[in-house]
């Protein structure tokens, strides 16, 4: 019995996966490489697995999506002004599932897809280390940190660089390269523990400047947002997607 045992687990597991490999690429079957309607049905299919974010596709070696997790995202700015190293942890980002794709454009001469993502509410957390200066003023602080952003859009860049092989195939093992984008930001509220030694009085007040005057001083910070985001990203897609077979999802 025990050998039995064993080869109906193995068989109904293997039922799972091939359940699961072929509802995947069903989400896909009308999307055919080449055609004017390719961009089209790749967003509604993106849109429809929505679902797997939160559990993620473990047999592809995909991790959840909701929350993302990074267990550290490292910023570093040199410059009169503003010389800073930067460290975020063990950050984790909700809401990816109420999230959809509103536009999707191919680039398969490049080896790139360009999205945009629309967010209704989306929230980080996580903590903080920051050594350097800023506008001269040494600062040494770490705490805890979260950020609430309402109505956001963000365009995605992904891209691959590819090798070719000496029998002239194109190897496309090469990592990914992630760039993203904040578009759209209709709300936000920030906090940030320790800013000014942890006095609760201060930090209130501070927390108030910050999310009544952030629309006009938001144009300084995007970059360095962006950066950090696409810094996170590049990690994160690179691990998920890394022997993601795509050949099978998308066969030529």
């Amino acid at each position: 019995m025990g050998i039995v045992r064993v080869i109906l687990l193995v068989t109904i597991g293997v039922g799972v996966i091939l359940c699961q490999e072929k509802d995947l690429a069903d989400h896909f079957k009308s999307c055919k490489k080449g055609s004017s309607s390719f961009d089209k049905c790749m967003e509604k299919a993106l849109n429809s697995l929505r679902h797997y974010f939160k559990k993620g596709l473990p047999e592809y070696g995909v991790g959840s999506f909701d929350p993302f997790f990074a267990p550290e995202v490292v910023q570093k700015r040199g410059g009169p002004n503003l010389n800073y190293k930067l460290k975020l942890k063990n950050v984790y980002e909700y809401n990816w599932s109420q999230s959809y794709v509103d536009n999707f454009r191919s680039d398969f001469g490049n080896h790139r897809i360009i999205y945009s993502q629309y967010f209704p509410e989306k929230y980080l957390n996580g903590e903080y280390e920051m050594d350097g200066l800023v506008l001269q003023y040494p600062v040494h602080n770490k705490g805890f940190w979260n950020l609430s952003l309402y109505d956001y859009n963000q365009t995605t860049t992904i891209s691959r660089r590819s090798i070719v092989l000496p029998d002239g195939k194109l190897d496309y093992s090469g990592p990914l390269k992630v760039n993203v984008k904040v578009t759209h930001i209709g709300n936000m509220s920030l906090h940030i523990t320790n800013l000014l030694r942890g006095r609760p009085v201060v930090e209130g007040m501070l927390d108030r400047m910050i999310n009544s005057a952030w629309r006009p001083t938001l144009p300084l910070f995007t970059p360095a947002v962006n950066d950090l985001v696409s810094t996170a990203f590049t990690e994160i897609f690179n691990k998920y997607f890394k022997r993601f077979p795509f050949e099978q999802i998308f066969p030529d």
